[in-house]
């Protein structure tokens, strides 16, 4: 379940802590669009059953308008001694309920929220439930009180300020256990975002240091975080990186060193092939433009000039997928825009 959800909560973790300062606005939690357990077999582990299982859910209002087509998202796990153990299905299990906000009011979700648990549940998981979720309604309350820092939104100690803030008025709310049971994941991941982009920041460290400091801080992951945040992390500081060295006039050596510090040599292999292509199409397209642009003001006839173009095309170009990528350039290039090439 968590690697399902480490892409959704990578893709927003700035839209995540902006978002914290909203009142109410339903936050990224991870895993929401899991559906209910159905099976008597899973049943016996503790979990609330899918709302067509309840005694007359079909006719209560637990979904808003934007929800009929679902089903409640409320996967809320028991321990043998029939007590709530607190986990991101709790919070995805309040969170259904909160984002139907401004569909109802939100004194009608707690009343649905109550009505559905009260069908489920029998004490004392009962009362635990519904203690630990009118704290967490009055948690994100609180959430839009929270005050921005006044720094620079481009400095990584704006987005540490505010984590710093999350975790302080989650300590008033919720004990240890629940925090991590809640928030645990999150947590995890912000750290890792916000180190990375203290990393990046650092004018005293060199690209090639940095790689280094990324490739050390990505080992300290949890293994099964590591599967999925490999590619996409790695992606970006490798674009970073290089970008910076070659705005900087860096050498292609500092290029090697750096790659080689964040993905090993092999790869690093792989990324120079990768651009020695890049550089001879990028060689090969502005040859042919040039060419191309030489017909084009010469005296020929308008047809004697496409039938010269398509017979240079065909000459340096034989392959079809090449000439179809190359109509994109030569559009660019006759409306004076950029040309497309990878960086």
């Amino acid at each position: 379940m968590q690697k399902k959800k480490l892409w959704l909560i990578f893709a927003v973790i700035i839209v995540v802590i902006l978002g914290f300062l909203i009142w109410l606005a339903p936050n990224a939690t991870v895993g929401s669009n899991q559906g209910p357990i159905r099976s008597s077999a899973q049943n016996t582990t503790g979990l609330l059953p899918a709302a067509s299982d309840l005694p007359h859910a079909s006719g209560l209002p637990f979904v808003s308008n934007s929800q009929q087509d679902t089903e409640v998202n409320c996967q809320l796990v028991l321990d043998q001694s029939n007590r709530l153990v607190v986990n991101e299905q709790t919070r995805n299990c309040f969170e259904y309920f909160i984002t139907q906000y401004g569909e109802k009011n939100i004194d009608q979700i707690k009343q649905d929220f109550k009505a559905y648990i009260q069908q489920g549940y029998q004490e004392p998981a009962l009362k635990q439930i519904l203690d630990l979720w009118t704290r967490y309604i009055d948690y994100r309350v609180q959430l839009g009180s929270l005050k921005e820092p006044s720094l620079n939104k481009e400095d990584p100690e704006y987005y540490r300020k505010i984590f710093a803030l999350m975790k302080t008025l989650r300590s008033q709310f919720f004990s240890d256990y629940e925090v991590d049971g809640l928030f645990g994941a999150e947590n995890t991941y912000h750290e890792y975002t916000l180190d990375r982009m203290s990393i990046m920041a650092d004018q005293s460290l060199t690209e090639v240091q940095k790689a280094q400091k990324l490739k050390e801080l990505f080992a300290q992951l949890p293994e099964d975080w590591k599967e999925n945040l490999e590619q996409l992390s790695k992606l970006e500081d490798l674009r970073k990186l290089t970008s910076d060295i070659k705005a900087r006039g860096g050498s292609a050596e500092e290029i090697r060193q750096m790659r080689q510090n964040l993905v090993g040599a092999e790869a690093t292999v792989r990324l120079e092939k990768l651009d020695q292509d890049r550089n001879n199409w990028k060689s090969r397209v502005n040859t042919y433009l040039e060419q191309r642009d030489s017909i084009l003001n010469s005296n020929m006839s308008q047809d004697a000039q496409q039938q010269a173009i398509q017979k240079l095309r065909d000459q340096q170009f034989n392959n079809s997928q090449e000439q179809l990528r190359l109509g994109a350039f030569e559009t660019t290039h006759d409306t004076g825009g950029k040309l497309p090439f990878a960086d």
